[in-house]
């Protein structure tokens, strides 16, 4: 089957009519991401324009030509737009569609309107300045690790490309008029091009932004809600990950008397005294300890290759900043924790330094609370 200028027009017509239609169901269902719906404003607004270009001849030409790429321009504005939104920064809308304005205004200049190469070289600096912006944006967001971020912004940089080429290709070789029925390769290529764009750049931003959802349920199930340090579930995955390769020294904190001060000062206090240490104990360990709290007062850290004697000055270190707490509105109150300590050599099992370091831990309490104890090391040997 031949597709003509004409089919091609009307798929990309209908192709990028879907896609807008699609970015604004997706942001009904997910309002804060504002993204989705400039998308979709944009690939419905690109629609109308493939619609007026595509009736070039049967419309007058200042709807098809003057308004027809002013609106096409402006879609492509939008996207960037979009890209902006989503990396959090503000969309500048007006600068979006200025690109369109401009288009209109020079084309009431007679000069420029009667000029092919004219009228192709705006339209194309302003579609790939506005395509390599969004590339250079989506690109410069990267501290976020997002696999779709880089064929974003690969398939972005790309489009600029052709664009740019385009204006050179119009003075060598000048495009043929558009007349009703015209068979020009120019326009099958475009039209083929424009139709595939549509369907990529929405399948990377749609990649992009469901990624993005994925990434923060995954930070939210691993974050314990209340202090923002690891919760159970991932000081276990990531403590288990670390002992597999390495020795470690693990740390058992348990804040004392702590359901005391529920009763006396109130659960908002006590959670107000869970936060305080976790931001009283954190600046105190090393870079690469892995964090977290076990349930209720009870947190665990693990120390990489590190050693029961310098295990025990980092948790000294975490003991005396745990008793400077303080707060202001009830001046009697205070804080302290006992912590027991457990190492273990490469290969170990979470349970069994969880164990030791408990043992430890209960010495600890047993012995006046608010010190820290170190577990004797098991003994390393071949049987008898």
């Amino acid at each position: 089957m031949r597709l003509d200028v004409p089919t091609l027009f009307l798929m990309t017509v209908a192709v990028t009519f879907v896609v807008g239609v699609l970015f604004l169901l997706s942001w009904s269902q997910t309002r804060r991401e504002r993204a989705l719906a400039i998308w979709g404003i944009a690939h419905l607004l690109g629609s109308g324009a493939s619609c007026m270009l595509a009736l070039r001849g049967v419309i007058p030409d200042s709807v098809s030509i003057g308004l027809g790429n002013a609106v096409m321009i402006g879609a492509y504005g939008l996207i960037w737009s979009g890209v902006r939104a989503f990396e959090g920064r503000s969309p500048m809308i007006g600068w979006a569609v200025a690109g369109g304005l401009a288009w209109g205004v020079a084309c009431l200049v007679p000069a420029f309107y009667g000029s092919l190469p004219a009228r192709i070289t705006l339209a194309s600096t302003s579609a790939g300045l506005y395509c390599a912006l969004g590339a250079w944006t989506t690109w410069h967001g990267r501290g976020e690790p997002l696999v779709s971020r880089y064929p974003a912004a690969v398939l972005l940089a790309t489009y600029a490309g052709l664009y740019f080429i385009r204006i050179p290709l119009s003075v060598v070789f000048p495009p043929p008029a558009i007349v009703p029925g015209s068979e020009s390769p120019w326009f099958a290529a475009l039209c083929f091009v424009g139709t595939l764009y549509a369907v990529a750049v929405a399948f990377v931003l749609m990649a992009l932004t469901k990624e993005r959802a994925e990434r923060e349920q995954r930070i939210a199930a691993e974050t314990d809600a209340l202090t923002g340090v690891a919760s159970r579930r991932a000081f276990v995955g990531r403590a288990e990950a670390c002992l597999a390769t390495r020795s470690a020294a693990l740390l058992l904190l348990d804040l004392d008397h702590f359901k005391a001060i529920n009763d006396a000062y109130g659960h908002s206090v006590g959670d107000a005294v869970l936060t305080a240490f976790c931001h009283a104990a954190e600046p105190m360990l090393p870079r690469g300890a892995v964090f977290g709290r076990l349930g209720g007062e009870e947190f665990a850290c693990l120390l990489p290759e590190t050693g029961p004697a310098l295990a025990a000055r980092f948790a000294e270190g975490v003991r005396d900043s745990v008793g400077r707490i303080a707060h202001a509105d009830y001046p009697a109150l205070k804080v302290s924790v006992s912590i027991g300590i457990a190492t273990g050599r490469a290969g170990s099992v979470l349970d069994d330094l969880l164990r030791r370091a408990d043992g430890a831990l209960y010495q600890a309490k047993d012995g006046g609370r608010d010190r820290v104890m170190v577990a004797r090391e098991p003994a390393f040997g071949l049987a008898a």
